[in-house]
C-alpha cells in the first residue's frame, strides 16, 4: 500500500497557510510544517490543524532547501513514506491531484518527481501575478525540473540526499539534475495541481524576484556549467548580455565614437516587439515582453551579487520578494 506524507514550508503566510493545510484532505498519513521564523502565529495555526511543526533555528540563514530538508528529516522519526508531497505554504492543493499523480507513478517506476499545473489564485490582481501564472505553465511530459510543489518518491530523495542547502534559490532544478544523473526521470502531467498566491502587486517585488532568479542562474552555472547539461549557463548569459553587456558596450561606444552609438539601444524595443508578437500580440503579451526585458537588468544584478559574495567569501542571504 502506498503511504504518502506532506511537507509544507512557510514564513508568515497566515491565512494562506490555513488554506493550504485545509486543502490536504485525507490523502496524507503525516503532515509536516516547517516554519522559518514566523511572527504571525503560523506555528500555532499549524499545530491546531494537526500538523507536526518543525521550527527552524533563527540564527542560521533561512532557505527553502534547508526547510524542505528539515521536513524530510522529521519524516525519518517514524516509518518513512513511499511518497512526499512538497508544498509551499502560500499554495493550496487541488483535490484531484494526489490520486492522479499516484496513479501515474505506479505505472512509471523510474519517475522520481511528478508535478502538474500550478496556477495563480488571483491573476487579475496585478500584471506580476499574471506573469507568474504564465511562468508556471511549462511543457507537458518529461521535464528537466519541477518547482516547489511536487510529489516525490522517497527512494529518489534518499538516493540523492535531498535538497542542496547551499542554494538560496533554484534548489528544485538542482536536485532534479542530480536525480536525472542517477537514472531517474522528471514528469509534468496535464493535471491541475496547486493554486498559488504570489501576492505580488509592486514593481519592487518583481525586481527582487527577478534578481533572485539571476542569482540562482549564476550559482547553478558555477556548480554545473561545465557539465553536459550546462545547467544555469543560458540564463546567466542572457542576463549578462541584456542587463549588463549591451548597455555597457553602448555607453563606452558612445564615449569613444559619439552619440550615434546609442542607436544600439533600439535592440530593446525590437526585442520587446518580437516577444510580444510571438506571445500573440494581446495586452498581456506586451506587458509580459516589457517585464521580461526589464527583468534582465534585475537578473544581471543577481548574477553580479552572487559573484561578489563568492569573491568575498560571504554566506548567501535569502532574497525575499514578500
Amino acid at each position: 500500500m502506498t503511504s504518502i506524507a506532506a511537507v509544507i514550508i512557510g514564513r508568515n503566510e497566515g491565512a494562506r497557510l490555513e488554506a493550504c493545510l485545509a486543502s490536504l484532505g485525507q490523502d496524507f498519513e503525516r503532515v509536516i510544517y516547517v516554519d522559518s521564523g514566523s511572527t504571525d502565529g503560523s506555528v500555532d495555526l499549524a499545530k491546531n490543524a494537526g500538523a507536526h511543526v518543525v521550527a527552524l533555528d533563527t540564527t542560521i540563514p533561512f532557505t527553502a532547501a534547508r526547510a524542505r530538508n528539515a521536513g524530510i528529516e522529521a519524516l525519518k522519526s517514524d516509518a518513512t513514506p513511499n511518497l512526499v508531497q512538497f508544498l509551499d505554504g502560500d499554495c493550496t492543493l487541488v483535490e484531484t491531484w494526489v490520486r492522479e499523480a499516484i496513479t501515474f507513478l505506479a505505472k512509471h517506476p523510474k519517475v522520481a518527481v511528478v508535478c502538474g499545473r500550478r496556477r495563480e489564485r488571483f491573476p487579475e490582481n496585478s500584471v506580476y501575478n499574471r506573469l507568474c501564472d504564465a511562468e508556471w505553465n511549462t511543457r507537458i511530459g518529461e521535464a528537466t525540473a519541477c518547482g516547489g510543489d511536487a510529489l516525490v518518491r522517497w527512494d529518489a530523495l534518499e538516493a540523492v540526499g535531498g535538497y542542496n542547502t547551499n542554494l538560496i534559490a533554484g534548489e528544485e532544478p538542482e536536485m532534479c539534475l542530480r536525480m536525472r544523473r542517477a537514472g531517474w526521470t522528471i514528469w509534468r502531467l496535464d493535471a491541475e495541481m496547486t493554486l498559488h498566491d504570489a501576492a505580488m502587486t509592486r514593481f519592487g517585488q518583481f525586481w527582487k524576484r527577478a534578481k533572485r532568479g539571476g542569482y540562482a542562474y549564476a550559482q547553478a552555472a558555477a556548480m554545473y556549467g561545465n557539465g553536459p547539461e550546462r545547467h544555469g549557463v543560458t540564463g546567466t548569459r542572457r542576463a549578462l548580455f541584456w542587463g549588463l553587456a549591451l548597455p555597457l558596450v553602448t555607453l563606452l561606444g558612445a564615449l569613444i565614437f559619439g552619440a550615434w552609438v546609442f542607436g544600439l539601444l533600439l535592440i530593446y524595443p525590437i526585442q520587446i516587439c518580437r516577444m510580444a508578437l510571438r506571445a500573440g500580440g494581446g495586452r498581456f503579451g506586451w506587458e509580459q515582453a516589457v517585464l521580461l526585458t526589464v527583468g534582465k537588468f534585475a537578473e544581471a544584478s543577481g548574477v553580479l551579487t552572487y559573484h561578489w559574495r563568492r569573491l568575498r567569501g560571504h554566506q548567501a542571504d535569502l532574497i525575499e520578494y514578500k
